[in-house]
């Protein structure tokens, strides 16, 4: 039998944090509380946590400090929920690297689908599966894309850090390298939710993986974009297949 999944819920309202925390758990979830940077330390010290659900106004080291910190060494999920309903912060989250962001008052519902969705697709990478092999590592203009290893690497073989949704949108466009996709075709690929035309999360996904593989991300020349309708990967890509035993 599978262990359940941890949630590590950051958030220093107790009624918030007892409301969400409480309905992980019946859905039988392990939930791990914190109220601060602190606890929030301790916690990823003592326990092997899945998912992080973090608010952005905390006592101490705000939410944005906190993703920050997080994502200078880390791929780890998190979902932010905020009171804040400002679009800045919104667009500043995905930024840095939140895989998700919910306004509060938080619908529980949502927030459940919503995490679900992100732990399966981190954890399909690791499931077996009987379409095809996708190759191993793909080579893009001097850079190094290691698909089983989840890295990116540069022609001089430094590792370039990869956010998780940076990751798998860059996996995404080159495996359909030459195809025009549609922004909502991406975003549905990077959070399996509806769709708004409002929502900007693949443009700050491009925009960071412009800025780190790009010679001149501003006349982008491997992720291009096809005004209307989305973006084009032009790298041409070549690539090597994983070695399979013989029969």
């Amino acid at each position: 039998m599978l262990s359940p999944k941890t949630i590590l819920i950051v958030e220093d309202d107790p009624t918030s944090l007892e409301a969400m925390a409480g309905y992980f758990e019946v859905e039988g979830y392990r939930v791990v509380r914190a109220s601060d940077s602190l606890e929030l330390d301790r916690a990823l010290v003592r326990h092997q946590v899945d998912l992080i659900v973090l608010d952005l106004r905390l006592p101490g080291k705000d939410g944005l400090t906190l993703l920050r910190e997080l994502r200078s060494g880390s791929d780890l999920p998190v979902i932010v929920v905020s009171a804040r309903t400002d679009q800045v912060d919104h667009i500043v989250a995905l930024e840095i690297g939140a895989d998700d962001y919910l306004d509060k008052p938080v619908n529980l519902r949502e927030l459940l689908v919503r995490t679900r969705n992100i732990l399966r697709r981190s954890g399909q990478q690791s499931r077996p599966g009987t379409a095809a092999p996708r190759p191993t590592r793909v080579e893009l203009a001097g850079w190094t894309l290691d698909i089983g290893a989840r890295r990116l690497f540069a022609a001089d073989g430094t590792d370039v850090h990869l956010t998780r949704g940076e990751f798998e949108l860059l996996s995404y466009l080159t495996e359909r390298a030459g195809q025009v996709l549609a922004r909502d075709q991406l975003l549905d690929r990077l959070s399996s939710r509806e769709w708004s035309p409002y929502d900007r999360s693949v443009d700050v996904l491009i925009g960071r993986l412009r800025a780190k593989v790009e010679e001149n991300p501003k006349d982008p020349r491997l992720i291009v974009t096809v005004h209307g309708i989305g973006y084009v990967f032009l790298g041409a890509a070549q690539s090597e297949a994983p070695v399979r035993a013989g029969g």
